[in-house]
């Protein structure tokens, strides 16, 4: 055949194809099948049985959960409350099964394509069509997409999904791995489930079944889109390089055209392309310049533009699919350098070295479909508001929904990703990587046009893992096999995934890792995890020992307030920390104990249980602020801060700094100041105070230091002032004075306190104390607090004073919810602090049951010096 005549007839062949699609092509139509359906308990003889079993079908809510359903029907008590916990474990051990009806018309029969879309089921279950099995999926975090063409009739079909017992099915699988009698791998890892339904030392244990996102039947002909990827190819302040991948599953071959419309609300362009498509699944790329391109910043380094992306799919001139995606033009790279000590672990955005500040995020509450966008909006905007640029997101929760990572997008907060691996060891079957794989892949495409993601780390703890409960005596064969199966999965099957799927985002294998480098007192690598405080019971002072290259967990608990204690207790319940209900609030083990021993360290014994509520508020965040600040000091060869943890998702006695309920505790409003964007931090070294400035701007710029040394009356014993130039992206000891310098002849250290002010433009920029002796040394005056409380156009306002030194003022309405612009403040002697008050009560009501409590307010009278 000749070559004219052969490319006569594949363009004939075309234009019949196109021509022939012309008549038939069709939108994709998606129709919900969220909303109401049924569920009922599935009770065999084999079962665990309820105290009533729920064997008729009920009312339930798709998305969803089983415990929400049985809530929502009146069959368990509020999970949260007293010790409820422990009367509905039976759940776990019992298999539910749920089902509604589709209603299905000819026409809708007459597309090429109809398919079952599970956005996500928990976990292992079956799917029946019709009396059909169609799917065993048995992975939360994965999507489901079933076909149904031909299996679905014209009327009414019954969907049901059975969710066996996850206990059981989990030990099914587990029991077809032969190495794990010998690995002694935790049955409940082998169906892919968020591990802290089953409990942490934070969270209750709620194993939970359900259809737990959203359930739709898709319906199409010639072509849908599966996928938008805007990879950044070369991003600089000139010029965008992008190239963007539309995924396109067609039915047959045929002439496309695929047209993308892009940019900012006031700018937007357009190109298309025409193409031929296979059948199967086709990767469409085109690329895209933008010239001077708006560039995505971290929170205080700029701002959040994000760019739109429109795609559509035309067969024959017929629009068949459209799909749409936002994407924030930025560079990232995670900066992995030789240096003076170790190697450096620094993410660099924009060729900015971002010192990352922030906090670790848990799942928003024990029952995802609870979390509402206000939910969502009020912790998130507490970061940003508190100076945070990062958030670490846990690996033993779920992957977020696009609405976190939206949020995070425009609020410029850098998100830290785990992939969904908690601590427990894995399996190392070959299903089980395919498995994982899959489910890697699903989730990276999903989320990777988000800008705010700066990292893909592979788990939380499983490589330290390697070690515990027992492992670490495991034969020889034994520990290399789990180890092998280890790096085959988070240096293999995961990091290969990452770099195909999402290559312009780095991969870190774990959280807490080193990339496997050995680390020593003089080479330091990588991510820590410093629990040095807390769990090893040591001092606050033992943070600035470490100098790690960054801190992605450290912390200290507290207990929420009084407020969102009453919401879960009786009063006989709030006795005592040490109560049955206090305890079962307490999942740390000997936490009770530990929050405790540590008051009785610093501070001593509280006066009654209010009073221990809230020192240990201050206790929490005295703590991180040690280890905040000394991070901060070590800059750059300590390049992130990160504490455990921001939220919780129940009520508990926890490592929060937002409670469940969403009230800020005190470590939230010191945030602020630590995490200032410029901070003066005075610390003691060598026999003098060091005062340093740290600073995360990226200009130079003038300030004015004060450093005074003030008795608690406010008489300044001493008092110097400096002239200093803030380099960028720095920390600096600008003055460094002897204490003996300081203190003149006869004054008592724990008399004084050292007052650091940094100035600017005659404003006070950043403010630090710092006491000499420990605090249990001090007798704090006992000093009346004037509080005025007035009306304003944006709520009220409430100046505090007081004659002497008041430490961590606490203020507070009693039964009336309020926010406020700040809190446990410090006041010096004579100068008014004013706080801005938003509140739905009238001003009758917050003078009523204003309070006002101070550090020497929660304690008997003691002799200073006094163990």
């Amino acid at each position: 055949m000749s070559v004219r005549k052969y490319v006569f007839l594949t363009l004939l062949f075309s234009l019949f194809v196109q021509m022939n699609l012309a008549g038939h092509a069709q939108s994709l139509t998606r129709q919900s099948l969220d909303g109401a359906w049924q569920f009922r308990q599935v009770v065999s003889d084999s079962d665990a049985r309820s105290p009533a079993p729920a064997v008729e079908w009920m009312p339930a809510k798709v998305p969803g959960d089983v415990h929400l359903d049985l809530i929502a029907n009146k069959r368990i008590p509020d999970p949260f409350y007293r010790d409820n916990e422990s009367k509905i474990q039976w759940i776990e051990k019992a298999a539910w099964e749920y089902r509604r009806n589709i209603d299905v018309t000819g026409a809708m029969l007459r597309h090429q394509h109809l398919e079952l879309v599970f956005k996500g089921l928990d976990a292992a279950s079956k799917v029946y069509l019709n009396g059909e099995e169609i799917a065993a999926p048995a992975n939360m975090f994965r999507e489901w997409r079933l076909d149904v063409t031909g299996k679905l009739k014209s009327g009414s079909n019954e969907l049901r999904v059975l969710f066996p017992s996850p206990i059981k099915a989990a030990e099914e699988v587990a029991a077809k791995d032969p190495w794990r009698v010998r690995t002694h791998t935790d049955a409940k890892v082998y169906v892919r489930k968020a591990a802290y339904e089953y409990g942490w030392d934070w969270g209750p244990r709620f194993v939970t079944s359900g259809i737990w996102q959203p359930v739709s039947l898709e319906m199409w002909d010639d072509a849908r889109i599966e996928n938008i990827f805007v990879e950044q190819k070369d991003i600089s302040s000139t010029v965008a390089h992008l190239d963007v991948q539309t995924e396109v599953v067609a039915s047959k071959p045929g002439l496309a055209t695929l047209s993308l419309s892009y940019g900012l609300k006031d700018a937007e362009q357009r190109t298309e392309q025409r193409v031929m498509l296979s059948a199967g699944l086709n990767r469409l790329s085109l690329p895209v310049n933008i010239d001077k391109p708006a560039l995505w910043y971290p929170s205080g380094y700029g701002e959040q533009p994000l760019y739109s992306f429109h795609a559509k799919v035309s067969v024959g001139g017929q629009v068949v699919d459209t799909a749409d995606t936002k994407a924030g033009l930025r560079s990232i790279v995670l900066r992995r350098d030789l240096d003076k000590w170790g190697r450096s672990f620094e993410f660099v955005v924009n060729g900015i070295p971002v010192f990352a500040k922030g906090a670790d995020v848990i799942p928003f509450d024990s029952f995802p479909n609870r979390v509402t966008t206000a939910d969502y909006r009020h912790i998130l905007q507490a970061a940003k508001d508190t100076n945070m640029n990062m958030v670490r997101h846990w690996g033993g929760g779920y992957y977020e929904s696009e609405e976190f990572y939206s949020i995070c997008d425009e609020l410029g907060l850098m998100v830290w990703q785990d992939l969904m691996f908690g601590n427990d060891w894995q399996p190392g079957t070959y299903d089980f990587k395919q498995n994982i794989q899959q489910e890697v892949e699903y989730q990276m495409r999903r989320l990777r046009n988000h800008p705010s993601i700066v990292l893909w780390a592979g788990n939380n703890e499983t490589e330290l893992a390697k070690e515990w409960n027992g492992r670490g005596n495991l034969p020889a064969d034994v520990h290399e096999h789990i180890w092998q199966d280890y790096l085959t999965e988070f240096s293999g099957v995961l990091a290969v995934t990452a770099a195909r799927v999402d290559p312009q985002t780095p991969y870190w294998p774990s959280s807490p890792s080193a990339d496997y480098e050995d680390l020593s007192d003089s080479f330091q690598s990588g991510d820590n995890h410093d629990w040095s405080v807390w769990h090893g019971r040591v001092d606050f002072a033992d943070y600035e020992k470490h100098h790690w290259r960054f801190v992605s967990e450290y912390g200290f608990q507290s207990f929420p307030e009084m407020k969102t204690i009453e919401s879960f207790t009786t009063p006989e319940d709030r006795t005592s920390i040490f109560t049955p209900v206090m305890l079962a609030h307490q999942k740390n083990g000997s936490g009770n104990s530990l929050i405790q021993e540590y008051m009785r360290r610093y501070y001593g014994d509280p006066k009654d249980f209010a009073s221990f509520l809230y020192s240990s508020q201050v206790l929490q965040a005295e703590a991180v602020k040690t280890g905040a600040e000394s991070f901060r000091r070590e800059r750059p060869r300590t390049m992130g801060s990160l504490f455990w943890q921001l939220n919780d998702c129940w009520p508990v006695a926890s490592w929060s700094s937002i409670d469940s309920e969403g009230r800020w505790k005190a470590l939230q409003y010191y945030a602020r100041r630590f995490y200032a964007p410029v901070l003066v931090s005075p610390h003691v070294e060598d026999g003098s105070v060091a005062v340093y400035v740290v600073s995360d701007h990226v200009q130079a710029e003038q300030a004015e230091l004060s450093l005074q040394v003030m008795r608690f009356d406010g008489s300044i014993v001493k008092q110097k002032n400096l002239d200093v130039q803030v380099k960028p992206l720095s920390s600096e000891v600008v003055m460094k004075v002897p204490l003996s310098e300081l203190l003149d002849a006869g004054v008592d250290p724990a008399d004084v306190v050292v007052v650091a002010r940094l100035h600017q433009g005659g404003k006070v920029i950043s403010s630090n104390l710092l006491y000499l002796p420990p605090t249990k040394k001090i007798v704090l005056p006992k000093v009346p607090i004037d509080a005025t409380l007035a009306k304003v156009a944006t709520g009220f306002d409430v100046t505090l004073k007081s004659a002497a030194l008041a430490r961590s003022v606490y203020l507070s309405f009693g039964e009336q919810d309020a926010t406020y612009s700040d809190n446990y403040v410090d006041l010096l002697p004579g100068e008014p602090v004013t706080i801005h008050v938003t509140s739905e009560a009238s001003l009758a009501a917050l003078q009523a049951g204003m309070q006002v409590r101070s550090l020497s307010d929660a304690f008997n009278p003691t002799t200073k010096g006094k163990e």
